[in-house]
């Protein structure tokens, strides 16, 4: 039977979702291509509702390794003065024995030390194999008013 009108042929009432299929899988490939080169700056996750930093109680334990830097010339380990050559050494000694999660080394320094100074003594923390690093400050009390 030709193009001639055949009354017998039921018509198919389906939808053909396959071409809209292939546009939604262009349109996430197209997205999944241009998102990232949408961001901007570099992505930083941000505390929430947290008014400072828990304070880490092995700090005050006579076991801890504390470098405290008053000035750009002073390095003390504990209340010990010694120089950024051999303080490396101090440091190596001190964690000696110690387990990976206990070998961290607290660092406190004055507000008027210079940046590089504190990254110095990081690098020269890192060159002992120690991986955690902990920057000492003052907790700031909600209750106080500000000076």
């Amino acid at each position: 039977m030709g193009m001639g009108g055949n009354t017998n042929e039921e018509y198919n009432s389906d939808i053909n979702v396959t071409p809209m299929v292939d546009i939604m899988l262009v349109l996430l490939i197209i997205f999944m291509v241009v998102t990232p080169l949408l961001q901007q700056g570099v992505s930083v996750n941000l505390p929430r509702e947290m008014i400072g930093p828990t304070e880490d109680p092995d700090i005050i334990k006579e076991t801890s390794v504390v470098i405290s830097i008053p000035n750009d010339t002073e390095f003390y380990i504990g209340k010990e003065k010694f120089a950024k050559e051999v303080m490396g050494d101090k440091i190596k000694k001190l964690m000696e024995g110690k387990t990976p999660d206990k070998r961290i080394v607290y660092i406190k320094s004055g507000t008027e030390v210079n940046y590089g100074t504190v990254v110095e003594a990081i690098n020269i923390i890192r060159k002992q194999d120690i991986d955690k690093i902990g920057l000492v400050a003052d907790r700031k009390r909600s209750n106080q008013a500000p000076k």
